[in-house]
């Protein structure tokens, strides 16, 4: 769960972008490259996200038209002093991340997670969220970073041998790269009781068909399995234990179906749901425009516009054409039972799972003109935003969470090194963070290239940086926060004046470096290991 799963023999597409903003002259020239998120595959119209198997992505625009993921370009602005990865487009998606940005300009209480399957060694591809949460420690975020070994063990089958020496070896990595564990918190999955506790209440919310239905489960899949699913949950929702706060989980898209599925539980845990009203009815969501529509008209129609009928609604609302056929039907139906009842708006506060005292407080918390019924009280005098606080100060209150829907952001997946795939069965495809310098070195010099045929037609038409696997190790890696440099050597690249024979001795230097320094304070960490409080060497049967 929440971990990019690189080398896990996925498909890996896609471009970076050097800088965050508009393209240079250099590669506006080329009509081989894309601004605009991805590049497109023949006969992959479909995107497949699948958080344990094979995500195909052959256009990460799709994820935006299919799945909802909002452009990470729209939030970067609001963000204070943002990671390069966000500069450089490798952050291309997010959802609801403007209450995270908004408390990191704001100075408020937030949080990071994201967690790690111990099933391989760490390697470059999980480099990109241990950036990512460490960043976000950095901006003032609480943060998390666990160990997701009850899913490997379920899912995987792995042992718990095999499990504790991988774990180790991802904290380890995580706390090289920077990670402050007096700052932060470290945890597995298998020794958190209280994460276990949440999962047991969230699967009270959630059903064996409707995990079917997410992650095509079927008759043959153990429970175990499903009860993993169910603890990722309860990871991602884990850091709002004490008060709820915006909380982030980047991860790479393949993880999105677990995101819907936590916001989606975020909010049936919740005692109350807010929304907007106009009569007693309730209204379904495609229905509220038509009633504000029918009563912001109310001048043409009603006897009297200060206090219009929903039968005189209904008429009005008969004779328009809204964009839902359906939609209008279902109004016009519920308009006309009500009525001589005022079409009026209000803020409504409704009954999701509270109980009994929770409701009755939550009426006694609602000040100025209301009207109660038996499952949600409408506020004439409260916008929804003050009646959401209400709302969730009553939950607080009286025993609930009270959580804050989760955002999440996305990077992009890195392109193997021998092209296409990264995968762990293919050693020269990906880059271990354990792998010796010497052996770093060499994947790099023999990686494949966006390079011409010949050393001519490059100077003369430039290289393919956006279809290159080495220019993506400068992006996501090599080139660290330094933007001017990441830019140069792409438009350089794509300016014809760089060839991949220098530009890969130049990657594979900086790849041996980069691993000679991390493995020394890898090296440095493990004899502190012993001080940290989590348990990375587990009593269960080693079954």
């Amino acid at each position: 769960m929440m971990r990019d799963s690189h080398t896990d023999d996925e498909s890996r597409d896609g471009q970076t972008r050097t800088d965050g903003g508009e393209p240079s002259e250099a590669r506006r020239a080329s009509s081989d490259r894309r601004t605009d998120g991805g590049t497109d595959a023949a006969g992959a119209d479909e995107v497949k996200l699948d958080p344990w198997g094979s995500s195909t992505i052959a256009d990460y625009r799709k994820l935006f038209e299919q799945f909802g993921i909002e452009e990470f370009d729209a939030v970067l602005p609001d963000v204070p002093n943002p990671h390069y990865l966000m500069r450089r487009g490798v952050i291309f998606g997010h959802r609801d991340y403007d209450p995270v940005a908004e408390a990191m300009r704001e100075g408020d209480d937030f949080a990071a997670l994201s967690g790690f399957m111990p099933t391989g060694d760490p390697h470059i591809g999980h480099k990109m969220v241990f950036d990512e949460i460490i960043w976000h420690q950095q901006q003032g975020a609480d943060a998390y970073g666990l160990i997701a070994d009850l899913e490997a063990h379920a899912a995987r089958g792995l042992t718990w041998a095999e499990i504790d020496e991988h774990a180790r070896s991802y904290v380890l990595s995580l706390l090289a790269l920077g990670f402050d564990p007096e700052e932060g918190e470290l945890y597995r999955q298998s020794e958190n009781r209280e994460l276990q506790d949440l999962a047991f209440e969230l699967g009270a919310e959630a059903n064996a068909s409707e995990l079917q239905a997410i992650y095509d489960f079927d008759g043959e899949t153990n429970i175990s399995y499903m009860q993993s699913v169910v603890t990722q949950m309860a990871d991602i929702l884990y850091p709002q234990l004490d008060e709820p706060k915006p909380t982030v989980i980047p991860v790479g898209p393949d993880q999105d179906p677990h995101m819907r599925l936590a916001r989606d539980l975020a909010a049936r845990m919740r005692y109350f749901g807010v929304t907007e009203a106009f009569a007693s009815f309730e209204a379904q969501p495609e229905e509220r425009p038509l009633l504000r529509q029918a009563y912001d008209a109310r001048e043409e129609y009603a006897e009297d516009p200060e206090m219009p009928r929903c039968g005189e609604a209904a008429d009005w609302l008969r004779d328009h054409e809204p964009a839902s056929a359906d939609a209008r039907e279902s109004a016009v139906e519920k308009l006309t039972n009500a009525g001589k009842e005022p079409l009026r708006p209000r803020t409504r506060i409704f009954d999701r799972r509270a109980t009994d005292a929770a409701f009755e407080a939550l009426i006694e918390a609602v000040d100025g003109e209301k009207r109660v019924y038996d499952e949600h009280v409408d506020a004439f005098d409260l916008s929804q935003s003050e009646a959401e606080e209400i709302a969730r100060q009553v939950e607080l209150d009286n025993g609930g969470y009270g959580f804050l829907p989760p955002s999440s952001i996305y990077h992009r997946f890195m392109t193997g090194l021998t092209g296409g795939k990264m995968s762990s069965s293919i050693p020269a495809s990906h880059i271990s963070l354990l792998d010796d310098p010497a052996d770093g070195y060499g994947k790099v010099k023999s990686a494949t290239t966006g390079g011409r045929a010949t050393a001519e037609e490059q100077r003369e038409k430039g290289g393919k940086a956006d279809e290159c696997p080495v220019y993506e190790l400068y992006a996501y890696l090599l080139s660290g926060d330094d933007d001017e440099f990441a830019t140069e050597v792409y438009e350089e690249c794509v300016g014809g004046e760089r060839l991949c024979g220098g530009c890969k001795e130049q990657a594979a230097e900086l790849m041996a470096q980069f691993l000679e320094d991390h493995q020394e304070k890898r090296a440095e960490w493990e004899e502190k290991l012993d001080e940290l409080d989590i348990d990375l060497d587990t009593d269960r049967k080693r079954s």
